[in-house]
């Protein structure tokens, strides 16, 4: 009979440790209060059973965080009675007191009594734990108490006396901290391993394992975070950066998917504040894991990628934190997945964020855009990532793409006037389509009405650079006042809204100078020049407008104060070409115009010949050339600029023709750059031209049409070569094609109009400078040619006002038109 008790004993505690294993506490206390009707033996062990299970049951319904500490404080009175009864003397000779105490020091860290926590773990002799291989749940338990011994030394302030006393605390709460992340990791191995080998008895046919129904422990989980946390805060950055390598370079198992995230983000976030910075070690040069009982398996192999910089190790760990935020996403709209899939998403979204930080700083905004090409099948009504995308495909340059999905932000906040504001900006100032543009900044000035967020300035500000742009645009006389005087009220409107707002008086500066209020304009330049000193527009703006003042000495001091600020900018120093050549002469223009060549060299060479996405390249300029020539600052200004893209998309679907019937092959590399040399080379030719060097202005043209050959600049730059010649047949062939290109382009109407009048077709002169006069009335050129023209048709009258228009105007005409200056947004 007593054999068969024994038998029934150890049958039961099979029973009960196969429970243990599975977490089936209900199970596992039913089984203890059997044992001990049984077996009166095992009354210590059935204790420390009943009082385990009641914790763990307790713990998992109201885990252990500072919110259930005083509902744990009664909940667990019958726990603490079973555990006190299994730690002590007869406990130890059952062989339950030592987990006893380590349950009691969990128990009492439930109940926010840190002190008697620590006693616990100190009568447990935790300290003194040798390493050796443990049972699953011992396993968790001796994890937990580490990780629990670290958070009650965390949480308890008592007995620091010393700065010593306070490092060695410190000291053991890491140690405690690290053993229970190894410890952690070691028991998810584990618990995987043994779930697989249950799958693999099973012989079930199912291709897929069941799913493991553990979770990670919010103690253990903090241990992991915690651990890298103390040495950060020790400042010991290159321990930390061992420390997170030990941690996600663990053979990965299901159940640390979400901490592995989180650790993965910790890291990248670690490595992107730059505290390692020259301390930095590749894994290559780390230390190796050690074997021991208590160390999780690592991942190691051949033919694995060793980051060298901290940039790569930031991007490699983002990407593949990327990875296991798509593998984890919920595509599924059900209300029923609305916890999951909302959880998932912002873990994905706070990768994103990282990634977009990463690959900003160090210039790979392809590699994001792809990432979040592919963020996009879960991001479904979630404007954030949205957003991201929207600006990652503006700093690729595909700009089309990014109106697209700016305007299904839009959809998506609709309360919300940024979004408008930056769809408006892309049409500004990339896309040519200022109807659109204004389209959307007073859909941005509506929102803003009805739901303030402190942009009405902006809004009203990117009204007026609208109707600023329609201005330029149009054709004829009432609509182009009519959007002038909208312009202006706009601008005054967003002055007073945004006194300090230096951009808003750039920009009502900018269209008094246009109307030709120059005192007024000057005055508000000024103040906005008060605000920001250092502003490369507004200093340009400056400069034309004392040229428009007949101050051309003190704008050459301008210019030459804001270059020295400015080095890299060709745009002021494409001005300051200029005023020597009317102040000093071409020869000393001439100069400059070389150092704008070299400059060019320096800046953008080296993108020309590379494989780099012209997007992702760097340089070290300050202010981009808006290339504004004197050819280019007409109603068409720049082929860069946006009001000009329909006249250079005709000069390129030309110049592919001519690489089709001809030996031209356009030069490989970023067009952007080209275009830049283009300008700078016609630069040259016109500067040669004045100072009577022919030759030279031949080489300057050839040099330019190996990049674009039919490019209405580079027509009317021979056009004037042949004009210089006096050979008035080749020029008239050379500004008809130019004005065939662009039919906008005045100082082509200009020239040929003159080419006319010496050919003696007068009457084709004053129709194509009237043309001209009807583009842009405020060149003086233009009616000081006209003027020519009637006085040889004898309308000595009509020609003598033509004339004096042609004086008021020089009056208050700039060095450069002052359409010349770019558009601005910063």
């Amino acid at each position: 009979m007593t054999g068969r008790t024994k038998y029934t004993a150890v049958r039961i505690e099979t029973e009960i440790e196969k429970n243990r294993e599975e977490a089936n506490w209900a199970k596992v206390i039913d089984l203890a209060t059997s044992l001990k009707d049984k077996s009166p033996d095992c009354e210590f062990l059935a204790d420390f059973l009943v009082g385990e299970g009641r914790l763990e049951s307790y713990l998992e319904e109201w885990p252990p965080i500072e919110s259930n500490i005083h509902k744990a404080k009664l909940g667990l009175m019958d726990a603490r009675k079973y555990l006190n009864a299994a730690a002590n003397d007869m406990g130890k000779k059952a062989g339950v007191a030592l987990d006893a105490y380590l349950l009691l020091g969990k128990l009492y860290y439930a109940c926010g009594n840190y002190n008697e926590g620590l006693k616990s773990f100190k009568l447990a002799e935790l300290h003194t734990l040798s390493e050796k291989k443990l049972p699953l749940r011992s396993l968790k338990i001796v994890a937990e108490s580490y990780a629990i011994k670290g958070l009650c030394l965390q949480k308890d302030s008592s007995g620091v006396t010393s700065k010593y006393k306070k490092a060695e605390k410190e000291e053991e709460m890491y140690k405690c901290f690290e053993l229970a992340s190894d410890l952690t990791l070691l028991y998810m191995q584990e618990l995987d391993k043994q779930q697989s080998a249950t799958f693999t008895n099973t012989g079930t046919h199912s291709p897929q394992p069941p799913a493991v129904n553990k979770n990670l422990s919010p103690v253990l989980e903090q241990a992991l975070q915690q651990a890298p946390v103390m040495l950060i805060q020790q400042n010991k950055f290159v321990e930390t950066l061992d420390r997170y390598r030990a941690s996600l370079s663990a053979v990965e198992c299901q159940t640390t998917n979400v901490v592995r995230l989180k650790l993965m983000c910790q890291f990248a976030e670690f490595l992107l504040q730059g505290s390692v910075a020259e301390n930095y070690k590749s894994p290559l040069n780390s230390p190796p894991h050690p074997n021991s009982f208590w160390k999780p398996k690592h991942y190691n192999g051949i033919n694995q990628f060793i980051p060298k910089v901290d940039c790569e190790e930031t991007i490699l760990v983002l990407l593949v934190a990327e990875a296991m935020a798509v593998r984890n996403a919920v595509l599924s709209q059900s209300p029923e997945f609305k916890e999951a899939r909302l959880s998932a998403y912002q873990d994905a979204a706070s990768v994103y964020d990282l990634l977009t930080l990463a690959t900003v700083r160090w210039g790979q905004v392809s590699l994001l855009q792809e990432s979040l090409e592919r963020a996009m099948k879960f991001s479904f009504e979630e404007p954030h990532l949205w957003r991201q995308h929207a600006l990652s495909l503006i700093s690729m340059g595909r700009y089309e793409h990014a109106l697209v999905v700016l305007k299904e932000v839009i959809k998506l906040e609709q309360n919300s006037s940024v979004n408008c504001l930056l769809a408006a900006k892309i049409c500004y100032e990339h896309l040519n389509r200022p109807f659109d543009g204004t389209e959307f900044s007073l859909q941005a000035k509506t929102k803003e009405l009805a739901y303030s967020s402190g942009l009405l300035g902006r809004c009203h500000l990117y009204v007026g650079i609208g109707y600023h742009l329609q201005a330029r645009a149009a054709m004829l006389k009432q609509p182009k006042e009519e959007y002038n005087e909208k312009a202006l009220t706009n601008f005054q409107t967003s002055v007073e809204l945004e006194p300090n707002d230096h951009l808003c008086k750039y920009y009502l500066g900018l269209q008094l100078a246009l109307t030709g209020h120059i005192p007024e304009a000057l005055a508000t330049v000024s103040e906005a020049l008060a605000l920001q000193p250092e502003n490369s527009s507004t200093l340009h703006l400056l400069t034309l407008l004392l040229s428009a003042n007949r101050k051309h000495e003190e704008a050459l001091e301008v210019v030459e104060a804001a270059i020295e600020e400015y080095p890299d900018s060709l745009n002021l120093m494409y001005v300051r070409a200029h005023l020597e050549l009317h102040e000093e002469g071409g020869e000393r223009a001439l100069v400059t115009a070389k150092q704008m060549l070299e400059l060019w060299k320096n800046l953008y060479e080296g993108q020309t010949s590379s494989d780099i996405p012209e997007c992702d390249r760097k340089s070290d300029t300050r202010s981009v050339f808006q290339l504004y020539t004197s050819e280019m600052s007409d109603k068409d200004s720049s082929s860069l600029q946006a009001h000009s893209i329909a006249a250079s998309r005709v000069e390129q679907a030309l110049s592919e023709v001519a690489s089709s019937v001809s030996s031209f092959s356009p030069r490989p590399g970023p067009q952007r750059s080209y275009m830049l040399l283009l300008e700078v080379w016609l630069l040259l030719a016109e500067l040669y031209l004045a100072v009577d060097q022919p030759a030279d202005v031949l080489k300057c043209i050839q040099e330019a049409s190996q990049i674009f050959p039919l490019s209405h600049h580079i027509l009317h730059m021979r056009g004037l070569l042949h004009m210089h010649k006096q050979e008035w047949t080749d020029a008239k062939l050379f500004f008809q094609n130019a004005v065939a290109i662009n039919p906008q382009h005045v100082k082509s109407l200009q020239q040929l109009g003159l080419v006319y009048h010496y050919l003696g077709l007068q009457g084709l002169a004053e129709t194509t400078l009237r043309e001209a006069a009807k583009i842009d009335p405020s060149n003086h050129i233009t009616w000081y040619n006209l003027g020519k023209v009637l006085e040889s048709l004898g309308e000595f009258e009509t020609a003598s006002s033509s004339m004096a228009t042609a004086l008021t105007v020089e009056t208050t005409s700039p060095i450069l038109p002052f359409s010349s200056v770019p558009l601005c947004f910063d």
